[in-house]
């Protein structure tokens, strides 16, 4: 069997990278005689098997021919009469198309080392135009490793955006590239890639005004370089996109996170932020009744973790003494009013009454406490 380990892993042990998983190509063979062989069949678009020891993935050699729109929207071709090249060659960057033999000879038919060692994004082939996630991935590989995008390759994407193509793509596949992409060490790369070839108006349509006001952008980015440099989650990195539209932005960051279909941790804390970011940001100053009405908005007495993901995204956002200050007065009048004993309060008052005497005992302790 003539089988090669393709993509990912060769770019990555090019780089110095560690190698997490393997992926290989099969010339020359059959499902039948995989299946013989003891692989296990996996794939529903096109042959690939899982090896019966190590369990990683092994794809028959394959081409593929653009059908429809989008990046579904082909027919695949896959037979022994299938190169390694031909399969190469349908891939979407240089630095993803290398492959290595069993003796571990690296074969590189389109330059992708030598991109590699220049830190350029490439197209392979012009088949980068007829699938429009390749705008997102290229996007995202540059969040990733900080290459820059060569020229031809960022026309072709320019090509995609105006021919349409981007509408075709569905909100998870947009979700999952652009969530991978804002996780990755250089996400202001992400956006900057979008922004050079227009993509931005299609997959975050509510950013476009922030993103194309210079000091707004750069704003962003700076946040975003902080949260990156300190290991922030992805929540907290979207929740600063929600963080740059303003204050009263749930109705924009609800259509955001709809559109894209964001997982519940994303726009829950993106949401609430939109809801309680004012109090979060007054909080060096506000009286004990305006720290207690942030608490109660971020729900922070059943949901702690939530405050203190908000307060690293303020901080984020505004580093400095004021934010420092709201931090510390917020952190402080949440262990005050956790004190109260909520029980005995709700032992001696009738049903109706409990609430507001829980306020106002709370209340009084966060006045005592800061």
């Amino acid at each position: 069997m003539k089988a090669y380990v393709v993509g990912g892993a060769v770019r990555d042990g090019l780089l110095g990278l560690p190698v997490a998983d393997r992926d290989w190509v099969v010339v020359g063979e059959t499902p039948e005689a995989m299946a013989a062989a003891g692989f296990k069949p996996v794939g529903k678009d096109f042959p690939v098997f899982l090896h019966p020891v190590t369990h990683e993935e092994y794809a028959l050699a394959r081409t593929e021919r653009k059908s429809g729109r989008g990046y579904k929207g082909f027919t695949v071709y896959a037979a022994p009469d299938v190169s390694l090249e031909q399969d190469l060659a349908r891939r979407d960057l240089t630095i993803n198309a290398m492959a290595r033999d069993a003796a571990g000879q690296l074969i590189d038919p389109f330059g992708g080392e030598k991109d590699l060692r220049a830190g350029v994004l490439r197209h392979v082939s012009e088949a980068f135009a007829e699938d429009p996630v390749r705008v997102l991935r290229v996007a995202r590989f540059a969040a990733r490793f900080g290459f820059r995008i060569a020229d031809e390759t960022l026309a072709l994407m320019r090509r995609l955006v105006e021919a349409g193509e981007m509408q075709a793509l569905v909100a998870e596949r947009v979700c999952q590239e652009l969530a991978r992409g804002l996780a990755e060490p250089q996400p202001t790369r992400l956006f900057d890639a979008l922004l050079q070839c227009g993509a931005h108006r299609v997959v975050l349509p509510e950013l476009e005004a922030v993103l194309a006001d210079a000091p707004a952008r750069a704003a962003l980015y700076a946040s975003l370089e902080r949260a990156a440099r300190a290991g922030a989650t992805l929540p907290e990195r979207f929740a600063l996109l929600a963080h740059a539209l303003g204050p009263r932005c749930d109705e924009a960051v609800a259509a955001l996170c709809a559109r894209l279909r964001a997982p519940n941790d994303v726009e829950e804390l993106a949401r609430t932020l939109c809801r309680c970011g004012e109090g979060l940001d007054e909080a060096d100053r506000a009286p004990a009744a305006a720290l207690l009405a942030t608490l109660k908005c971020v729900d922070a007495f059943r949901r702690p973790e939530r405050l203190a993901a908000l307060l690293r995204v303020a901080d984020y956002a505004a580093p400095g003494e004021a934010t420092g200050a709201a931090a510390r007065r917020l952190e402080g009048a949440l262990e005050a009013a956790g004190a109260v004993d909520a029980a005995a309060i709700a032992a001696a008052s009738p049903r109706n009454e409990i609430a507001a005497r829980l306020d106002a005992a709370r209340e009084r302790a966060i006045a005592d406490a800061v």
